[in-house]
């Protein structure tokens, strides 16, 4: 594979954490800014393995906490590239928790981040193509322009009249 492209499971980054009092709310429960802080290192690093640069954080998509992760219980983190624009990736990360005494896990979260290649510089820097190859990674690549032109749009860096894949929401 040429240097401009990287298959989607290049970017995998995969963090495990147990969850001890220290990142505890008072209900024993993992703190909303400590997962947040875990989720962006782990999508971070993802964007780092796919581009072989310094990312900057771009913007962080709705993080809903679906479930409480209680304390004791392992906490895993998967990202991994959805898709690369010219200087910018998607990132996709999913959050798995598990009580491995009693053998359970759940889903506790997922969400979108983007971050941007720099340079030494810190001037924005071209990203490698990301190549899907499973169902799962085509249904997400295929997906993330349409994230991408809503984020536009809801930052105002778009007008969504311009956004393509979104014109049978907003027309």
């Amino acid at each position: 594979m040429s240097t401009n492209k990287k298959t989607v499971k290049e970017s995998l980054a995969v963090k495990s954490e147990l969850l001890l009092p220290n990142d505890t709310n008072p209900l024993n429960n993992l703190m909303g800014g400590k997962l947040m802080h875990w989720m962006d290192i782990t999508a971070a690093i993802s964007a780092q393995k796919f581009c072989n640069s310094h990312v900057v954080t771009a913007s962080v998509d709705n993080i809903s906490f679906q479930n409480p992760i209680p304390l004791g219980h392992v906490v895993t983190l998967s990202a991994k590239v959805t898709r690369s624009f010219t200087t910018s990736m998607e990132i996709h990360i999913e959050v798995i928790a598990e009580d491995i005494p009693n053998n359970t896990r759940f889903r506790s979260n997922s969400a979108f981040f983007t971050f941007v290649a720099v340079d030494k510089e810190n001037k924005p820097s071209t990203v490698p193509e990301a190549v899907p190859e499973s169902e799962e990674e085509i249904e997400m690549y295929n997906g993330a322009l349409r994230r991408r032109q809503l984020r536009l749009v809801l930052a105002g860096r778009m007008k969504p009249d311009e956004a393509t894949e979104l014109k049978s929401i907003f027309f």
